[in-house]
């Protein structure tokens, strides 16, 4: 009965694993941005805890690196507990490098406010404060309509029958988190903030939008 359990246990917990590491630079225990790639564009979003965040936009078809960090609040180098306390400003956040042949601006806006709850103020979730908030950052004009045009179209959708209340602000400096806060949701199938909180998400984005998702994520989701 032992190895049952074991095996069972051992199923389950795989089934949670997905992205391979990325294997991220680190300095002083923080998280390095890395450069663009030639043709790279980079987005930026904040939609509740960081760590499922992280795990669906990664998922997505034509986006090479999520980096987890802190972005949208007033004070220098915040970092994981300091963001917790709500006094900073800072939102956990992503930052997005992708290929704009493969995915538009656009699909991954629609992509960011499908992976979270963007109709809950200040939290998602379990998670509650500002620093769990929904933002979609914009880097020009362009990018503001853009916003615009994909909420007012999300908002119709009747899985959302409360107002979106995403912030739109404009980028202002993105501080990358703690080097053990990337990858978690694949460094961490057995813990169950991740089973319980995070895989929801992830696997309701595969769900929604299953055609921008890579291929391997959707085998056996």
């Amino acid at each position: 009965m032992k190895v049952i359990y074991r095996l069972c246990l051992l199923l389950i917990l795989a089934g949670c694993s997905s992205s391979p590491l990325q294997h991220l630079e680190s300095k002083d225990g923080f998280a390095v941005l890395p450069l663009r790639n030639p043709g790279e564009q980079v987005a930026d979003f904040a939609g509740g805890c960081f760590w499922a965040m992280q795990e669906c936009m990664l998922e997505l078809k034509g986006v090479h690196t999520v980096v987890s960090g802190y972005a949208g609040g007033h004070t220098q180098d915040p970092d994981y507990d300091s963001v917790l306390s709500k006094r900073t400003g800072h939102a956990e956040s992503v930052r997005v490098y992708y290929d704009p042949k493969v995915i538009s601006y656009e699909k991954l806006v629609e992509a960011f406010l499908y992976a979270h709850d963007p109709t809950q103020i200040d939290g998602q979730g379990p998670d509650i404060g500002s620093d769990y908030r929904s933002i979609a950052f914009y880097r020009n004009k362009q990018e503001y309509g853009t916003i615009l045009k994909v909420i007012d179209r999300v908002s119709r959708d009747a899985r959302y029958p409360d107002p979106i209340v995403t912030e739109l602000l404009p980028v202002g400096v993105f501080c990358p988190a703690e080097a053990e806060h990337q990858d978690y949701y694949a460094k961490n199938p057995w813990s169950g903030y991740i089973r319980n909180v995070s895989r929801p998400k992830v696997l309701k984005l595969r769900k929604t939008m299953p055609a921008l998702i890579k291929p391997e994520y959707l085998e056996g989701s």
